[in-house]
């Protein structure tokens, strides 16, 4: 594991491994988001199985090296998470996705998201990425991307679901990186 960043405020940390105790922690932050409404893939109710298999995958995809996945950590655990999926097709090397960016309830806007995406965007560098992507369907996401720099692309009504069943917005972002 290595430290990004750390100090008064939540260390940032690139997991090489992920231990049960850190997919419990992953699982508690999605079982958050869902339950507090966000269109994050899953719907409610969200199971802590179903959360916890989720992120052994998302472990698998490290493991491989098909994806860079950092953390957030507070003295209370886990707060925060973003994953580059750094595996793309033979013709978009340069190319990777930011993917499940969330961050607790407990935790929100206290400048994590912004301390995730800069790392995230440094781990995507240091891996050889020129161009990044993302989508959300969260009006606070979206102004957290636009302070960071990314470039608004555009939103297709209802393409995916609020956990609770309703129809949502998704945006869709990139960033080169320099």
């Amino acid at each position: 594991m290595t430290t990004v960043s750390a100090g008064s405020t939540p260390a940032v940390r690139l997991l090489d491994t992920v231990s049960e105790a850190q997919l419990r922690g992953l699982a508690a932050v999605l079982a958050d988001c869902v339950e507090g409404g966000a269109s994050v893939s899953f719907m409610q109710p969200l199971t802590a199985q179903r959360a916890q298999a989720f992120w052994r995958r998302v472990a698998d995809g490290v493991a491989s090296g098909e994806r860079a996945l950092l953390v957030a950590e507070d003295e209370e655990g886990i707060l925060g998470t973003v994953q580059v999926v750094l595996a793309q097709p033979e013709n978009q090397p340069h190319r990777g996705e930011v993917a499940k960016m969330l961050v607790h309830r407990r935790a929100r806007r206290r400048g994590i998201g912004a301390l995730l995406m800069k790392a995230a965007e440094r781990v995507a560098r240091e891996r050889g990425k020129t161009l990044l992507v993302l989508d959300t369907s969260s009006a606070d996401a979206e102004r957290l991307y636009e302070r960071s720099g990314w470039v608004r692309v555009g939103s297709i009504p209802g393409f995916a679901l609020l956990p609770q069943g309703e129809p949502c917005d998704t945006t869709f972002f990139y960033r080169e990186l320099k």
